[in-house]
C-alpha cells in the first residue's frame, strides 16, 4: 500500500473510533431523493437511544420526530451548518430538550448529513426548578408582613421590599445603593455596627431597638433581625428585617389609662398616688402649706369574701368606691392602694378640717350596704399622717400612715388615728422576725415551691414558676408578703436570691441529667438583685458551674426594677446575650413596663392576676386582659395568665390566644417531690 495512503487510514481510523465512541448521539443521513432518505452511520449513543437501527429514516425515527428533522434538514442546505438549540422532541412517548446540530456536505451526486444531539432536558429542569425557588424567595420578600432590605457588604442597599416603602415612607431611588448606616440614628449607631461586624462573620444578629429615619425627617423605633446570605463559605449579602414597634395614639391612650387607673374602681392606682403624692409634695414646700395622706381601710374585709365569695367582694369594694368618690375635689384624690385599702390625699388641710373630713367618712360608711337585695353593715378604720410635721418625702409619710392605721385596727377599728412617734414601738416582731430571716438559709428553713404553667392550647405543661417558702420555728409559716419586703428592706434579699437562682440551676442540672423533657423555671428578681452591675455575670456563671441550658432558665423582673432606661437595656441586652428568657412580672400594675414594652428585649409578658380575677363577670377585665394580649401579639411575645382559679376564665383566655397560664384552677405551687412525681418524665430513647 502507498506510503502516503497508510496515515490517512489511520487517521480516518481514529476518527471513525471517536465518533463512535462519541457520548453524544451521532447520525449521518443520505439523501435518495428529493423525500427520501436513508441512515448510513450511527454511533453508540445514537442507537442506544432510538429502538431500532433501521437504514430507513422513517422507522428509524417515529412520525413526528422525523417531521420535524425533514423540515429542519431542508432549511439546512442552504446554510450548510445550522445549531438548533433547546428543541423539544419526543423519542420513545418521552419528551426531551435536545440542541441539534445539522452539517450538510455534498457527495458526488447526493447530500449528507451530519446530525449531533445533545440531551439538555436535566438542564431545563434545573432552570425550571431555580426560577421556581426564584419565584418563592422574591415572594417571601415582596410580600413579607415587615420591611425586608437586601444588603452588601459594604453596608450598601442592593432591594428594599414594597412594605419598607410604605413604613418608611421612601421612593425606592431613594434607597437602592444608599449606605445603610445612614438611615440609622447616631446613638443606635454603634450597636448597629455591632451588629454588621456580626453577620458579616457569618453569624444572624437581632439588635431590639433601633431608630430608623422616616423619610419625612423623623425616627421610627424598629426591630432589626439581620440573616447571612452564605456564597462558598463567604457573607457578600444579608438580608435586614425590620418591624415597625411604634405604637399609635389610641393604643398610648388605652396603656396610659391603664397604667393609672385601677381595673376594678376605676380609680387612681397605686402608681398615680405616688407620682401625684410626690408632685403635691414639692407644691406644699414652695406653698408652706400642709397635706394629710389618710390610709383606709376596710375592718374585717376576709371575713365578707370567705363567707359571700369573691365576686359579693368586688361588688362591695365598688360600693364603697362610689361613696368614698363623693368626697372628691380639687382639694383632695381617692386612689384605691390595693385590696381593700384606699388612700385619700387632702391638700391645704389643716389637722381640725382633716379630721371633720374623716369623720364624715365614717359616717358615710357606717351607712349600710345592699348585696344582692341583702343589707350588710361595714366599718373602716383609718390612719393619718400630716406633711410636714411627720415627714417630707413620700416614702415616709406612707409608712407612717400605715402604722397609724395599723394602731387604729389594733385599738378596736371603726376610728382614725394620727401618727404619733411612740407608734415606732408598735411592731416589735419586725426585728425578730428579721433576726430569724438572717439565719433561715443555715438552719435550711427556706424551700421553693413550684407552679406549673399550662399551655391552654395543647394542655401540656413546660415551664415552671418558682416561688419561695419560709417556714420558721417561731412563727411558723411566714407570708412572702410579709417577708419579701423586710428581706428587701434589710438587704438581704441579695442573698436570699442568689440561693434561691442556685436552688434552681441545681433543680435544673438535675432534670437535665436524669434524660428529662427540657423544662423551663422563672425566678423573680428583686429590683435589688437587678440593679447589681454584676448580675449578669452572677447569671452566666451559675448557668456554667451548673452546665444547664440558657433558655431553660427566666429571669422575671418588675416594672419597678427598671427605673433607668439605660441602665436596664444595657442589663437586659446582657441576659438576653446569655441567651436566658426575660419576662416581665406583675403586668400592667404599673407604668414603666408599659411605656418601655416595646424598647427592651422582652420575650413574655405575665398578666398580673388582678386583671384575670371575675373576668368572666366583668366584661371590663375582659376586655383589659384582651386588650394586654393583643397587644404583646403584636410586639412577638408570649403571655402568659397569672392567677387562673376558673374554667370559664381558662375559655376567655383561650379565645384571646393566650398561651399559657397559672393558677389554682391548674395547681397550687407544690413542693420538688411533687414535681418530679408528676409531672417530669424521661425522654424516650
Amino acid at each position: 500500500m502507498n506510503n502516503s495512503v497508510k496515515p490517512k487510514l489511520t487517521i480516518n481510523n481514529y476518527i471513525g473510533e471517536m465518533m463512535h465512541e462519541n457520548p453524544l448521539p451521532f447520525i449521518l443521513l443520505k439523501r435518495e431523493s428529493e423525500n427520501k432518505f436513508s441512515v448510513i452511520y450511527v454511533n453508540r449513543a445514537a442507537a442506544s437511544l432510538f429502538e431500532n437501527t433501521s437504514h430507513l429514516p422513517q422507522p428509524f425515527f417515529s412520525v413526528e420526530v422525523w417531521n420535524q428533522l425533514h423540515e429542519i434538514i431542508n432549511k439546512t442546505e442552504v446554510e450548510k451548518q445550522k445549531l438548533h438549540q433547546n428543541l423539544h422532541i419526543t423519542f420513545q412517548n418521552q419528551l426531551y430538550s435536545v440542541d441539534l446540530s445539522i452539517v450538510s456536505i455534498q457527495n458526488e451526486a447526493s447530500m449528507v448529513y451530519g446530525l449531533t444531539m445533545q440531551n439538555k432536558t436535566n438542564d431545563t429542569k434545573e432552570k425550571q426548578a431555580l426560577l421556581e425557588i426564584k419565584e418563592k424567595y422574591m415572594s417571601l420578600l415582596d410580600h413579607n408582613t415587615d420591611s425586608v432590605l437586601l444588603v452588601d457588604g459594604k453596608g450598601m442597599i442592593q432591594y428594599a421590599n414594597l412594605v419598607t416603602l410604605k413604613i418608611l415612607g421612601y421612593d425606592l431611588d431613594k434607597l437602592l445603593h444608599q449606605p445603610i448606616e445612614q438611615f440609622i440614628e447616631s446613638n443606635s449607631l454603634g450597636n448597629f455596627q455591632l451588629m454588621m461586624k456580626q453577620i458579616l462573620s457569618g453569624y444572624p444578629a437581632e439588635l431590639q431597638k433601633c431608630l430608623f429615619q422616616h423619610a419625612k425627617g423623623h425616627y421610627v423605633y424598629v426591630y432589626l433581625k439581620a440573616i447571612p446570605i452564605h456564597d462558598h463559605g463567604n457573607v457578600k449579602e444579608f438580608h435586614l428585617v425590620l418591624r415597625d414597634l411604634t405604637i399609635s395614639a389610641d393604643e398610648k391612650e388605652q396603656l396610659y389609662y391603664l397604667a393609672y387607673h385601677d381595673h376594678l374602681t376605676g380609680l387612681w392606682n397605686r402608681r398615680a398616688l405616688k407620682e401625684h403624692l410626690r408632685e403635691d409634695l414639692i407644691d406644699a414646700n414652695n406653698s408652706n402649706t400642709q397635706i394629710a395622706i389618710m390610709r383606709i381601710d376596710l375592718d374585717r374585709f376576709k371575713l365578707i369574701n370567705e363567707s359571700l365569695g369573691y365576686n359579693y367582694g368586688d361588688d362591695l369594694l365598688k360600693k364603697i368606691a362610689d361613696r368614698l368618690s363623693l368626697f372628691i375635689n380639687k382639694l383632695c384624690n381617692l386612689y384605691r392602694q390595693s385590696g381593700d385599702e384606699f388612700v385619700f390625699i387632702l391638700k391645704s388641710k389643716t389637722r381640725e378640717e382633716t379630721s371633720a373630713f374623716a369623720e364624715n367618712i365614717l359616717s358615710e360608711l357606717s351607712k349600710p350596704i345592699y348585696l344582692d337585695h341583702q343589707e350588710y353593715f361595714v366599718t373602716a378604720s383609718i390612719g393619718i399622717s400630716m406633711h410636714p410635721l411627720d415627714g417630707k418625702n413620700l416614702d415616709e409619710l406612707l409608712i407612717k400612715a400605715d402604722q397609724a392605721l395599723y394602731v387604729a385596727k389594733d385599738r378596736g377599728r371603726a376610728h382614725y388615728r394620727y401618727f404619733q412617734e411612740q407608734m415606732n414601738l408598735s411592731f416589735p416582731n419586725e426585728a425578730l422576725m428579721e433576726s430569724h430571716l438572717r439565719r433561715a438559709i443555715e438552719k435550711e428553713e427556706l424551700t421553693i415551691h413550684y407552679q406549673p404553667q399550662v399551655n391552654l392550647i395543647t394542655g401540656e405543661i413546660n415551664s415552671f414558676e418558682a416561688l419561695l417558702r419560709w417556714n420558721n420555728r417561731k412563727f411558723g409559716y411566714v407570708s412572702p408578703m410579709q417577708f419579701i419586703p423586710l428581706a428587701e428592706e434589710s438587704g438581704m434579699i441579695m442573698r436570699i436570691g442568689d440561693w434561691v437562682l442556685d436552688e434552681v440551676c441545681k433543680q435544673l442540672e438535675y432534670w437535665q441529667k436524669k434524660g428529662y423533657r427540657p423544662v423551663r423555671i422563672a425566678v423573680n428578681i428583686s429590683p435589688k438583685q437587678f440593679k447589681q452591675e454584676n448580675f449578669a455575670m452572677k447569671i452566666r456563671e451559675k448557668i456554667n458551674k451548673y452546665g444547664i441550658t440558657p433558655h431553660s432558665l427566666e429571669v422575671e423582673i418588675t416594672e419597678s426594677a427598671m427605673t433607668d432606661m439605660q441602665d436596664t437595656f444595657a442589663m437586659l441586652k446582657e441576659l438576653k446575650d446569655i441567651g436566658v428568657v426575660i419576662s416581665i412580672d406583675d403586668f400592667g400594675t404599673g407604668y414603666s413596663s408599659l411605656s418601655y414594652l416595646k424598647k427592651y428585649p422582652i420575650d413574655i409578658i405575665k398578666i398580673d392576676q388582678s386583671f384575670i380575677k371575675d373576668m368572666e363577670l366583668d366584661e371590663k377585665n375582659a376586655a383589659i386582659a384582651t386588650t394586654i394580649i393583643q397587644l404583646a401579639h403584636s410586639l412577638g411575645m408570649e403571655v402568659i395568665a397569672e392567677g387562673v382559679e376558673k374554667d370559664q376564665q381558662v375559655e376567655i383566655l383561650k379565645s384571646a390566644n393566650c398561651q399559657k397560664a397559672q393558677g389554682y384552677f391548674f395547681s397550687r405551687p407544690v413542693p420538688i417531690d411533687d414535681i418530679n412525681q408528676s409531672y417530669m418524665t424521661a425522654i424516650q430513647p
